[in-house]
């Protein structure tokens, strides 16, 4: 076994960048930084009826918008099914596996018949020790792996402890199909000991895996991995994740405004921690990580932490680099208006976005919160901004603006003593004048502060829009 650190991420191909797969990848790419070794990745498309392009797609962009690197190229395991077919075929020839000829109905009646008792469905082993000459001519067959029949497999699992299987309950599973096809349990282990995988983290819904293909590596006469399994995520009602919790998919999450940093941060704290720490960055997170931090037990999700901590991280983040992502998300969701509007606007989005993230929790928000700045005229107003410029707020605008029209020094310091000496003059309180101003020029019900909105449309377009609030 090499000296070197390997772990891999092995999803498969048969629909979206699930966040429980997402997160195990996380937690192999950290495991594999914080021990100075790599990740690989590995495409588990062997299930050719399911597995599609669009799913491998999807997988390769999740791990890139993540920020999880991997070594090397991709490797596709439907690629392999020679190599694991010549091993299943070694383990016949030194009589570790056995033919198969029982059919369908004898495996019916093997299953109702546990059934019955109340007990998991155990192959029978009934063609183990028989020989070749009993066989049917020419009747079809399984190679079944020879598992111990007595005895115990200990899965040394670092984040369980020793789990332990008796081997009467693990019968002799199939590792080639009736056509011939490796199972998953023969291909997984080729493919890990061929790629030189030192490290096994998944989710703990493999643990009877693990203990069959432990059952393989000792077959083979290969080292065994070492081996972790996580407890699964759950909602928030403590069930097993499901659609009817909310998005499930990585990509999901990106349309629905959420920086990789924060999923990166939420979903590593899921299931590991580092004492308090509630907020770090993916270079603690790889400095911190080990198999002593992993739960035992299954973590939920809570959304209204996750959207505050993508509040926190779009407020720590970069204007150039927001503007960017804004950009992107808005052509991904195909939002022409928007799109056009950030891209003809840039330099006021740019403006406009230390105010807008101090209040934004995801970068959907960042858009709509600054789309006031892009806006056809006439205005459309919200229900509250509407309510805000009508009655004495409409009379406070009408006589502001020619005190903002004859304005020289449209700065914050020039509008702020103007509004305020009309405040004094007409003894009204500042609100009573900067909120209509506010609402009159954006239409909107919540936007950054009437100084921030004004000198960001500048002095043209702000009197242009109060012009036509006022106009009666």
């Amino acid at each position: 076994m090499t000296d070197k650190v390997i772990t891999r991420f092995a999803p498969s191909p048969t629909g979206f960048l699930h966040i429980g797969n997402a997160r195990t990848a996380l937690f192999n790419w950290a495991l594999a930084k914080s021990l100075g070794g790599e990740m690989l990745l590995r495409i588990e498309d062997t299930d050719r009826e399911r597995s599609t392009d669009a799913a491998i797609n999807a997988i390769l962009e999740g791990m890139e918008w993540l920020g999880l690197d991997y070594a090397g190229e991709p490797v596709y395991q439907s690629k392999n099914i020679d190599r694991h077919t010549e091993i299943a075929n070694q383990l016949l020839a030194e009589g570790k596996a056995y033919r198969c000829y029982a059919t369908p109905e004898e495996l019916t009646a093997m299953r109702e018949k546990a059934k019955a008792e109340g007990r998991p469905m155990v192959y029978d082993r009934r063609w183990r020790d028989r020989p070749e000459g009993d066989a049917p001519a020419g009747a079809p067959f399984v190679v079944r792996v020879k598992a111990p029949t007595s005895g115990e497999i200990v899965v040394k699992d670092q984040v369980q402890g020793d789990v332990t299987f008796k081997a009467e309950n693990l019968d002799d599973f199939v590792i080639l199909r009736s056509d011939g096809t490796p199972t998953y349990l023969l291909a997984v282990v080729v493919d890990d000991h061929d790629m030189g995988v030192t490290h096994i983290l998944r989710g703990d819904d493999h643990l009877v895996n693990s203990a069959r293909q432990i059952t393989i590596y000792n077959a083979m006469g290969w080292n065994v991995p070492v081996m972790a399994h996580t407890p699964l995520i759950h909602g928030p009602d403590g069930a097993k994740l499901s659609k009817r919790h909310g998005a499930l998919g990585v990509g999901e999450y990106r349309k629905m405004g959420y920086l990789p940093d924060t999923i990166r941060n939420y979903f590593a704290r899921l299931g590991w921690a580092h004492g308090d720490n509630e907020i770090f960055s993916s270079e603690q997170l790889i400095e911190w990580f080990s198999f002593n931090g992993l739960n035992k037990g299954a973590s939920r999700i809570d959304f209204a932490k996750l959207e505050n901590l993508n509040a926190h991280y779009i407020k720590n983040s970069d204007d150039e680099a927001l503007y960017e992502l804004m950009v992107s998300l808005a052509e991904e969701l195909d939002d022409q208006k928007n799109l056009s509007g950030l891209k003809a606007h840039k330099n006021q989005v740019l403006a406009a976005l230390p105010a807008l993230k101090t209040r934004a929790k995801t970068v959907l928000d960042l858009i709509s919160g600054a789309d006031f700045i892009f806006s056809a005229r006439p205005l459309q107003f919200e229900d509250k901004a509407a309510a805000a410029v009508e009655g004495d707020a409409l009379d406070v605008l009408q006589k502001v603006e020619p005190v903002l029209a004859g304005l020289n020094d449209w700065s914050h310091d020039g509008i702020d003593g103007a509004l305020r000496a009309f405040a004094e003059e007409h003894e009204l309180k500042f609100g009573k004048v900067a909120q209509p101003l506010r609402a009159a020029v954006t239409a909107k019900n919540a936007s950054p502060g009437c100084f921030d909105v004004l000198l960001i449309l500048g002095q043209e377009e702000s009197l242009s829009r109060l012009k036509e609030t006022t106009a009666v």
